[in-house]
């Protein structure tokens, strides 16, 4: 009976750990190591338009992932070895914690509360947050504008959902999806009216609706887009920096920009300040 129960502990034990590692078990090497073997994972987002976008034959595209193909470039992986792994706001930095992706791209703010956590290259795009109403809507025209109770729709776990918590809560209701792409259809229908996250990112809808949806008013806030990945991974944050900073350098920064968003009328700003802290 003791031997029996013995090996049903073990057995129970060993199934544990299987569920673990297939739960959340990643790679514990750093993000160059895994270049050195030729192959990198990226955290991306699937569902914004001209940054990070799953198309319908399986592809991936948009800047996030045009600086993400020439960092790994630079670190020595070809493009078709490159894993795309979606990375929703709420759950990047698990997702780097847990190694089960080498780095992220994903319209990543750097923020001191996340720099505890993980840690960031770039920043490769300065933005700011902003609004989308429909085409219509004459009403919303900034954020001092969003009182009377209008809802208001962001993401879960991203800086613009925080940013109307620390300031416009008693104005707004504000509405948090998984992702930005529902706020945009529940923009579409009526649930809301009108979303809210960075302004390069509302481009990228506003352009996938032409005449439906505009941007309205100034950016309020100033993000600054960075490459996450593990903490105290200082080696690969170094040689991201580099890349980041010769893909300014060559051009490829400004001509992504204006491939992807130079049919929106964006004004193709100058280039970022590489931040070696």
């Amino acid at each position: 009976m003791r031997i029996n129960h013995a090996l049903r502990i073990a057995a129970g034990v060993a199934a544990l750990a299987l569920a673990v590692t297939a739960c959340g078990g990643g790679s514990s090497k750093s993000a160059t190591q895994n270049a050195a073997n030729g192959k990198l994972t990226i955290g991306i987002k699937f569902d914004q338009p001209g940054l990070g976008l799953l198309n319908k034959d399986g592809s991936h595209s948009g800047f996030d992932v045009d600086v993400a193909t020439y960092v790994a470039g630079k670190l020595g992986v070809k493009p078709e070895n490159i894993t795309w792994k979606e990375a929703p706001s709420a759950q990047r930095e698990t997702l780097i914690q847990n190694g089960q992706v080498d780095f992220i791209a994903a319209t990543y703010s750097i923020t001191d509360q996340r720099k505890q956590k993980v840690d960031f290259a770039g920043p490769y795009y300065i933005a700011g947050q902003s609004l989308l109403v429909r085409s219509d809507n004459t009403d919303i025209t900034g954020p001092d504008s969003l009182n009377g109770n209008k809802k208001l729709c962001s993401v879960k776990g991203s800086t613009p959902a925080q940013y109307v918590k620390d300031h416009y809560a008693k104005e707004v209701q504000l509405q948090e999806y998984d992702t930005y792409s529902l706020c945009v259809e529940a923009l579409k229908s009526g649930s809301v009216d009108a979303v809210t996250t960075d302004d390069i990112i509302l481009r990228g809808y506003a352009a996938q609706s032409p005449g439906a949806l505009k941007l309205v008013g100034q950016p309020f806030t100033t993000e600054k887009y960075g490459i996450g990945l593990k903490k105290g991974d200082t080696d690969s944050r170094g040689k991201i920096n580099d890349a980041i900073q010769a893909m300014i350098d060559d051009g490829s920064w400004k001509a992504a920009l204006e491939k992807e968003f130079g049919a929106t009328g964006l004004q193709i700003p100058a280039p970022p300040q590489v931040d070696r802290y």
